[in-house]
């Protein structure tokens, strides 16, 4: 009888957990909704030039956004789940363009524990429509 109440206390906790990760998901997409509105999404790029006063910001377990100008880029990575505000972004790379095969490592901003690997999709360009 133990065992049957254990089963069905384990597979409730596997329908719960699941569940409240979901709930997370929404808030960031609606952050990045928001952040979007009024935009239209260009052609998909490898690579986004960067300069040293580029601002780059994550969205909880959505995506990095990198505003350059009046262009946001949207990276959607392979695993957004992973995506924490509260991390701290090393990019490793060669050139002054931040692109989908550099190496991005996580870290706690407060810390300084890794808490681990992105890897970058395509940046896509949302520019503000005119009216």
């Amino acid at each position: 009888m133990k065992t049957a109440t254990l089963f069905a206390a384990i597979a409730a906790g596997a329908l719960f957990a699941p569940a409240a990760a979901e709930e997370a998901k929404p808030k960031g997409q609606a952050e990045l909704a928001k952040l979007l509105e009024g935009r239209v999404a260009g052609e998909p790029q490898n690579c986004v030039q960067t300069f040293p006063n580029t601002h780059m910001r994550i969205i909880d377990g959505t995506a990095i956004v990198i505003e350059r100008g009046s262009t946001l880029y949207v990276n959607i990575p392979q695993h957004p789940e992973s995506l924490d505000e509260g991390d701290a972004m090393k990019i490793r790379r060669t050139s002054n363009q931040l692109c989908r095969t550099d190496i991005v490592t996580t870290f706690d901003r407060t810390g300084g524990f890794y808490t681990g690997n992105i890897f970058l999709g395509d940046f896509v360009p949302y520019k503000k429509v005119e009216s």
